[in-house]
């Protein structure tokens, strides 16, 4: 069974890091006793992982860092479950060809082990990276991502502001400007917004919804609770 946890951001206004989900993930790492984490979005490595593993750590998890193995894909082939974390899309993409990973977690994905990902960490179990939020600071051999899912994903999805003067696109433009040359949905989930998966079954969790972009249809908005299986097939 695949089961994947797809995050939109790691930490919402008023709360610290995980802090929103972490009731999901307990929930959904069961009783995983180790996490591989993936710090490749963030610039520093150690850091980044310092901050992670005290906080798998408060909830009971011991997690290991894949940047401090020699072997990175062995040591994804060994993982319990794996977490990738936020930051820069276009740099972690870029880590994951040049680590050769992509093949390797997404065959350990599909053979059964948790994915949990988080905002960039969330972008690249789609197709592709395009729908992405960030900057290319650094050029990845290809958009094309790990694919765990058939759609795209928006994290950090927002709503245009009726009284904003920016005159910049909103969000929502940006994403039916994607659809005019790509036919593959785009689920833009807002912050505090996750989307669990086991196999076919994708529900929105969390304190708010998703909106659901599709060619040639009127975007759609989802709440907490709703199954996006059916939206995403076009029915």
């Amino acid at each position: 069974m695949m089961r994947l946890l797809l995050i939109s951001n790691s930490t919402l206004y008023g709360s610290g890091y995980l802090d929103h989900v972490e009731r999901e993930i307990r929930e959904f790492l069961g009783g995983v006793k180790s996490v591989m984490f993936v710090p490749f979005a963030i610039y520093t490595y150690d850091h980044y992982a310092k901050k992670a593993r005290a906080r798998y750590e408060q909830m009971g998890y011991k997690l290991n860092s894949l940047h401090e193995a020699t072997d990175k894909q062995q040591a994804v082939r060994d993982a319990e479950a794996i977490f990738i974390g936020g930051g820069n899309t276009f740099r972690l993409l870029k880590a994951l060809y040049d680590n050769q990973l992509l093949d390797v977690i997404r065959g350990r994905v599909l053979a059964g082990m948790p994915y949990i990902g988080s905002s960039a960490g969330s972008n690249v179990a789609g197709p592709t990276i395009k729908t992405t939020n960030d900057m290319p600071i650094v050029e990845p051999p290809s958009f094309n991502s790990i694919g765990l899912v058939t759609f795209q994903i928006n994290p950090h999805y927002l709503d245009a502001d009726p009284n904003s003067t920016h005159m910049g696109e909103t969000r929502e433009e940006r994403i039916l400007q994607f659809l005019e040359d790509n036919d593959t949905p785009v689920v833009g989930l807002r912050e505090g917004a996750l989307l669990w998966i086991e196999d076919d079954n994708i529900t929105v969790k969390g304190s708010s919804g998703a909106r659901i972009f599709r060619k040639g249809k009127e975007p759609l908005e989802v709440l907490p609770g709703a199954r996006l299986n059916e939206v995403l097939e076009g029915e």
